[in-house]
Parts: structure tokens; sequence; C-alpha cells
């Protein structure tokens, strides 16, 4: 089993790439299976996830390689769904992954049936998956649940009014995927608004789908007879971007973070700002430098465009060097605290309280052994050693795999000490 170790104390500097995101990956390869012809999926990153679901398409009998992407380094990947004969995912090939649940509005639009093993992922929180179901069944479908699996028939699927009880990307982006070939029209009430949203109502366009709204909280979808394949270019991933410019900051460093979209970071680049970061937009990217000290700053949650629950755990470790005090509360998942514990073992000094940590800053933190329990704890913790004198070795690093494309080289080429090695 991989680890990290990590040297810190050391000052980051220059300009480093961000990857394709992982988060808007996922439901393109989904969206495949609706296609009438290959997708091709441009700026895919290297992850345990995409490979997860690739595996899983190709269970289901369609073809899924990785192709060259112009020359420029990164890769693109070809799926094509004319071999789908088996519209069902089992658990040994879904148990590590939310996303998964991302197959079944397509399964049933296409071929009208779907089995799929109730999704696993991060202990995070329970995440379930009562409003894909709900949407389904409002569309027509028949929805059942046995032995862990959930059964979904429709001959077609029909145009309806279904409105979120909560906002949900992966909801909104399964019942958006199934209207495409719906008869009729399709509204989607309280949508998620996310960039990752944006980027499949995108390809479903090319692919000849009619979609308008994506963006705001309500998203209209017309049925089409049938989609086409295309070739499609994935967003650069925010949360990665917003975790390298918290490496920068919370080292006191220089880092420009190239292919990031400063638009889709409004909340993390205020609250980098606040702290007493220097945030600049600059061509193709976005630079952060910090010389001063870092001010505490108070941190809330919430659905896009709000702070991301994905950025929450590595902003809290930059907290823990901050003047003062802030207040870190979690409105997303309950359970999304875990790194906390980890972090008080380098010195850090927080209380929890339900969903609210009160983090009061410290001088320093220490280097020492650590156990990741979730991707975005993971990156928190690598980004703590850096920060801290003396060695911190990051266990269970296989967690931030499935979310990070080669990390390690990333902040190795801005001037960090990090390597990978075997437990």
């Amino acid at each position: 089993m991989d680890i990290f170790v990590i040297q810190g104390g050391r000052r980051l500097d220059g300009t480093v790439r961000v990857s394709g995101a992982k988060n808007a990956v996922l439901p393109l390869m989904a969206a495949s299976i609706l296609a009438d012809g290959p997708i091709e999926i441009a700026g895919t990153p290297r992850l345990r996830d995409i490979s997860t679901l690739g595996k899983l398409l190709a269970h289901m009998g369609a073809s899924v390689e990785t192709v060259g992407d112009g020359g420029d380094g990164r890769e693109a990947v070809r799926i094509d769904p004319s071999g789908i004969r088996n519209p069902e995912a089992p658990y040994d090939l879904v148990k590590t992954m939310r996303a998964s649940v991302l197959v079944l509005g397509p399964l049933v639009a296409r071929h009208g049936r779907a089995r799929i093993s109730l999704p696993g992922g991060c202990a995070i929180g329970a995440r379930p998956i009562d409003q894909h179901l709900k949407g389904l069944s409002l569309l027509g479908a028949k929805a059942s649940l046995s032995e862990g699996y959930v059964e979904i028939e429709a001959s077609r699927l029909s145009g309806a009014v279904v409105y979120f009880d909560m906002k949900t990307v992966t909801g909104t982006e399964n019942l958006m995927m199934a209207a495409t070939l719906a008869k009729g029209t399709t509204v989607l009430k309280n949508a998620a608004q996310e960039p990752e949203v944006c980027c499949l109502a995108g390809a479903l366009r090319s692919m000849g789908a009619d979609i308008e709204g994506e963006g705001s909280d309500e998203i209209v979808v017309r049925g089409v007879p049938a989609l086409r394949g295309v070739r499609h270019e994935v967003i650069p991933d925010r949360i990665e971007a917003s975790t390298l410019l918290l490496a920068g900051a919370i080292t006191g460093g220089d880092v420009t973070v190239s292919g990031a979209v400063p638009s889709a970071m409004d909340a993390v680049l205020q609250k980098l700002a606040e702290s007493g970061a220097e945030i600049s937009t600059v061509p193709g990217g976005v630079r952060v430098r910090r010389e001063g000290p870092i001010r505490s700053v108070n941190v809330e949650t919430s659905p896009y465009p709000g702070f991301p629950t994905d950025v929450q755990a590595q902003f809290m470790a930059y907290m823990c060097l901050g003047d003062g005090f802030s207040i870190v509360r979690e409105t997303i998942f309950e359970n999304r605290f875990m790194h906390v514990a980890e972090l008080r073992r380098m010195g850090a000094r927080i209380d929890v309280s339900g969903n609210t940590a009160a983090v009061k800053g410290v001088s320093a933190l220490s280097g020492a052994p650590l156990m990741a329990t979730d991707l975005r704890a993971s990156a928190s913790l690598v980004l703590a050693g850096l920060a801290a004198p003396g060695t911190t070795e990051v266990l269970r690093i296989y967690h931030l795999d499935r979310g990070y494309e080669s990390l390690e080289n990333k902040l190795s080429s801005l001037g960090a000490c990090i390597s990978r090695v075997k437990e």
C-alpha cells in the first residue's frame, strides 16, 4: 500500500497545470450510454474512479479505450456504447464509487431497464438516492429494491415536472440524462447549478439533446428520438485547482494554477483573499501569493455557487495556522470532519460541536504519521504536512488517488519535498 512521505516547511513556488474535472468526466462517461455512436472525452485525468466507471461500462458491453489527445500530453477516453447488452452494475464494481449511480438514468432511457447495486464511496455521509428514484418514477419508470439492488423498468419515459427536495448534483445529472430521450418536456426544479452540470448539458446538446437553463435552478429538457456520438472537452477541475492554490497559500508561497477558471471558484478565491492571500487572474489561470500572516476567517459550505464542501477540509487545514479563531460550518454532509482528529495530532486546536468546528490558529504545526479517511480529508492532511516542519506520513492515499492525478508530482514541481513510497 502506498503512502506519502512529506518533509514540510518549504515554500512552494511556480506554475502547475490543473487536470480535467473528475466530477465532470464521470457523468460524461455515463452519458455515452445514450448515444448511437462513440463518445470521446478529451482532457480526462488518470484517476481510480474514472478507471472503475470504465470497467463498469465495459462489463455492460461497451468498448472503452484511452487514446491520445492532440499531442499536448493529455489523454482522452473513447467509449463505443453499441455493444451494451447487459444493463446491470454489480456490487463489486460500484461498491467504492458513489458516481456509479449515474448510469441509472441513461440505461433506463436507452435500454428500458437497469439493475444497479446501491452505490458506495467515501464514508462522509449517507447520500441516499431517493431523489433519483423519485424523479425517474415521475418520468414513468417503475422502481424496486431487492437484495441491495435498485431495479428500474420503463418502456419509454415521459416528460414531467420534477422538484428536487434538496440540491443534488448527481440527481440533477441523472434526471437530465434520462429526460433527453423521454417523450415530451421535462422540467427540473431546484436543480443543481454546478459547473459540472453545465458541462454535461453542453455535451448532451452537442449530441443533439434539447436542453436549456443549466446554471440556473430550473432546467428544461425536451425529449428527442436519438442522440449521436460526439467529442467533448472536459472542464478544468475547480476542486483540484482550489487545493493547489491552498498549497501555495498555506506555505507562504507564490503559485499559479494554469487552466483554472476563476469564475468557477469565486467563493474559494474570496475566502483566500479575506485570509490575506493575494489573488490575481493571469492569462489562462489564477495566481496566489502570501507573504503576511494568515487571517482567520469563517467558512460555511453550501451548494454552488457557495463555498464547496469538497474544499472544506483543505481550508480548515489552512485555518489551523490562522492568527485567531475561525468557524467552519459544514451544511452538506453530516460526517465530514473526520480529518479533525488527524490535524489535532499535528498540534491543531479544533473543537467540534455537531456540524460546526471552531479552529484556534497556532503558530506552527508539526509533522506526524496520519491516516486518511476520505478523498478530501487526504488532501487536507497533505496540505498540513506541506506547512509543518518535520516529517509527515499520510497513509491510505488510495482515497486521494480517486480524485487527484499525480498530486505528488505536481507539488514536487513547485518545490515540495513529497514522495510516494510503499508502506
